[in-house]
């Protein structure tokens, strides 16, 4: 029915359900294709959140001990 006409035959029928299986099967390429790449993206936001962290940690750690330090 992508042409605006409903399928008489039974021929027409399998060619709609052909062509609706084809499209379905794209769609599900799509998505694994979309899938891996989104992945990729978390994959390395990931790294990039760990640098940040041991950053942030690193300058609470030297901040405490330099407080310590000014006290002793």
């Amino acid at each position: 029915m992508a042409n605006g006409k409903r399928p008489q035959t039974t021929g027409e029928h399998i060619i709609s359900l052909y062509g609706h299986v084809t499209g379905v099967k794209k769609d599900v390429d799509n998505i694994r294709c979309t899938q891996k790449h989104i992945h990729e993206d978390i994959d390395k936001i990931h790294g990039k959140v760990d640098k940040l962290l041991y950053i942030l940690i690193g300058a609470l750690i030297s901040g405490v001990v330099a407080i310590i330090e000014r006290f002793n």
